[in-house]
């Protein structure tokens, strides 16, 4: 089957998740710079797993750009994905209303772990359902970038127990990493 419905549920999915993240911050009652900057931490929050969503998003184009068929492992593994960005919101609420807590940081980092798992499955995935010359295959030999931020939020999730923001600091790292979406990638889905 083709790719068009799998990319259309899933942009709904993540516009939903979202706007369900953005729902969750609520507006200071006190109307003083105070009660503004007590809203920091969660604005932070958001932001930066706003920035993980938008991530997740561009690179799941690109991935869609250069496949020409999907089946029923691929749709579960990618609903798989959706179950663990979904989880996103819940996360973002509970670490940025209590930012110093390592058990927030560390559940943080484990969504944000298993969200980088589930893609990695949809990779791998994908690349059994197409031949030897797939972009994706060409481009993911290794999982060079996936295997690197599994390391880092293996390491971030305990450091959060030692330092939270050592933690942060290592999500905040592998959102840099990902920033930039594979350049060979994006060239060959422009292609198509």
């Amino acid at each position: 089957m083709k790719t068009g419905r799998l990319e259309a549920f899933s942009d709904g999915v993540l516009a939903i998740i979202i706007t369900i993240m953005v729902l969750e911050m609520k507006a200071p009652e006190e109307t003083t710079l105070e009660g503004l900057t007590s809203t920091f931490p969660i604005f932070m929050s958001y932001v930066l797993s706003f920035i993980y969503l938008g991530i997740y998003w561009n690179n799941h184009h690109h991935l869609l750009q250069v496949t020409e068929k999907v089946n029923g492992p691929i749709l579960w593994a990618n609903l798989h994905l959706l179950f663990w960005l979904s989880l996103i919101p819940f996360a973002t609420s509970w670490v940025g209303e209590n930012y110093h807590a390592p058990l927030t940081i560390a559940l943080y980092g484990t969504v944000l772990f298993m969200c980088a798992i589930a893609y990695r499955i949809l990779e791998i995935y994908l690349i059994k359902h197409h031949d030897e010359n797939y972009p994706l295959k060409l481009v993911t030999k290794r999982g060079l970038k996936e295997n690197i931020s599994m390391l880092i939020y293996i390491a971030s999730i305990p450091l959060a127990y030692i330092n939270t923001w050592i933690a942060v600091a290592g999500f905040i790292t592998v959102a840099i990493i990902w920033a930039v979406p594979n350049k060979k990638l994006e060239g060959l889905a422009e292609k198509k």
